[in-house]
């Protein structure tokens, strides 16, 4: 069984079990694939860390993001499920999530350190395991923290008419205040 093979049905049963208990799983099947010795590079590190692949380079959103961030869908029926991976520094814009009925966007940890801010409050430290509910119509942004690759699942919530507005970077100056 491949790891996005097990990382998939993993996904499924968690929603059945509950995330908490499903969220256990992933660390033993993260440590049957652990290897022997720690990967070279940073990004091959950060990959080992989870069961979900990396992806590709995020070029289609890339405008909305400072720095690189990659995508790997890993469910694109009945919920959207997306692991994306941010880079050290790599952010993605202020935006809301809109819909006229249901939608927002849940994050789940899965590897890494980032952030998550709403605006008007204090930035959210992110950790494996940690898990934000963004209702709808809340202006935010999320990324990794600056000295660590960040990964998190992104689950849209389904809605009818949904949509994202990007809008504007998030400041360096106060990005570059979180530790």
């Amino acid at each position: 069984m491949t790891k996005r093979e097990i990382a998939a049905i993993l996904t499924h049963a968690a929603f059945y079990v509950g995330w908490p208990k499903g969220w256990a799983v992933f660390y033993m099947a993260k440590e049957v694939w652990a290897e022997d010795e720690a990967p070279a590079d940073p990004k091959a590190a950060h990959a080992a860390q989870m069961v979900f692949p990396i992806g590709s380079p995020n070029d289609a959103f890339a405008r909305y993001f400072v720095g690189q961030s990659y995508l790997a869908p890993v469910s694109t029926e009945q919920v959207g499920i997306f692991n994306v991976t941010f880079e050290p520094g790599c952010r993605n814009n202020w935006h809301i999530h809109h819909a006229d009925n249901g939608g927002g966007q849940i994050l789940i940890c899965v590897a890494g350190r980032g952030y998550y801010q709403e605006w008007g409050k204090e930035a959210v430290e992110m950790n494996p395991g940690d898990c934000i509910n963004i209702p709808v119509g809340v202006k935010h942004w999320h990324g990794a923290a600056p000295d660590s690759w960040f990964s998190h699942l992104a689950v849209e919530v389904p809605g009818e008419n949904g949509s994202n507005e990007w809008l504007e970077a998030v400041d360096d100056s106060q990005y570059d205040s979180l530790k």
